[in-house]
């Protein structure tokens, strides 16, 4: 009997089990990261390192309407999209950064939910991507920051820009 091939699928087993997931977040700039994902060329498995610093830069995407095809996804998520706005998916950054600001353990590999959509937050059912519901989730999120913008990030990263909606992400 030839033992190569076990001790092969032995040695390649232990390589799978011992390895561990050293990545980091990238970081890089605002207009830098929204030209990647424009372009299609955004290739990190996770999203970039940005701060409260970061937001009115990131808002100014709010209402694009480009459909992105390669951005990371969350691999917790048993749900796969294809596409994303450009607008919705730098809404879902923002929701990361003020999710990391207060417990960085609720954002599994840097993502702030399983996805870059969002739902009812009553019934939990899914709601079509729409132009208009991203609108509406960008006027909760322009309307959080218009309020909070000029006081100290940590004394108020807890509050939910979609608190009084009927939308949660998913």
């Amino acid at each position: 009997m030839n033992r190569l091939p076990i001790f092969f699928l032995l040695v390649f087993g232990l390589g799978l089990v011992s390895c561990q997931d050293e990545s980091t977040p990238p970081v890089m700039s605002v207009e830098r990261y929204v030209n990647l994902l424009k372009a299609g060329k955004y290739d990190h498995a996770e999203l970039p390192t940005f701060t409260s610093q970061d937001i009115p830069a990131l808002l100014s995407y709010a209402g694009e309407m480009q459909k992105i095809t390669n951005f990371p996804t969350n691999p917790i998520s048993s749900a796969w999209y294809l596409e994303c706005s450009l607008g919705m998916y730098v809404l879902w950054t923002v929701e990361s950064i003020r999710i990391r600001s207060f417990d960085p353990q609720l954002a599994l590999n840097s993502f702030p939910s399983q996805n870059p959509t969002v739902e009812d937050k009553l019934t939990f059912e899914y709601i079509e991507q729409s132009p208009e519901v991203q609108e509406e989730v960008a006027d909760y999120y322009l309307q959080w920051w218009n309020t909070i913008r000029d006081q100290e990030f940590v004394t108020i990263h807890h509050i939910d820009p979609l608190e009084k909606s009927s939308l949660r992400w998913h």
